[in-house]
């Protein structure tokens, strides 16, 4: 099989590269996240994709579209946030996929049991019936811990937050985040 996986960020790819490399699934990964605030967190887990995609010798697709606006001015609950988020990034996938002859797509958010894999699962079948081509359901969690130790041992930065600015705003690391953040822009 010919696997498209839609990377969120390099702690949560490290065990679902490992499971499906194991598996010698063909897989090539696409960075695609336009959901992250502010630019700088942006770029600081693009460029952990790009660290770990070198150490697993993954093949990487990245697309820098930055959305912050959309975010800033999206009013709704938490689930309509999660859900436009989640959509917005599988649809791109499920089309990207099709559009360059995979088999079938899947995400990392399936490794997080921070995630709502019940409405990522509903989403990833609305657009595999949307673009044609299979979504592949796996459940990563059971490695969530195990990836995020490995993670850590290679020196990756493991975020705090999803990544929205909703849930910056709602971290009790948000003091620490914004200050590494302005260090970073400074820099």
């Amino acid at each position: 099989m010919k696997l498209l996986l839609h990377v969120c960020c390099g702690p949560c790819a490290v065990y679902p590269v490992s499971v499906l490399q194991e598996d010698k699934i063909d897989i090539k990964g696409l960075y695609f996240n336009p959901n992250i605030h502010p630019r700088e967190e942006f770029e600081r887990r693009r460029e952990n994709v790009k660290r770990l995609a070198e150490i697993k010798g993954l093949d990487m697709d990245y697309i820098d579209d930055f959305r912050q606006s959309t975010w800033e001015s999206f009013e709704h609950g938490q689930e309509q946030r999660c859900g436009m988020c989640y959509g917005l990034r599988l649809d791109r996938a499920a089309s990207y996929a099709k559009e360059n002859g995979f088999d079938a797509f899947s995400t990392t958010l399936l490794v997080s049991p921070y995630q709502n894999h019940d409405l990522i699962k509903e989403l990833g079948e609305k657009f595999s019936q949307k673009h044609g081509v299979e979504f592949y359901c796996r459940d990563f969690r059971p490695g969530f811990r195990e990836g995020q130790q490995q993670a850590k041992d290679l020196g990756l930065y493991r975020q705090k937050y999803c990544g929205c600015i909703v849930s910056l705003e709602q971290s009790e690391y948000k003091e620490k985040i914004i200050k590494q953040l302005s260090k970073l822009k400074e820099d």
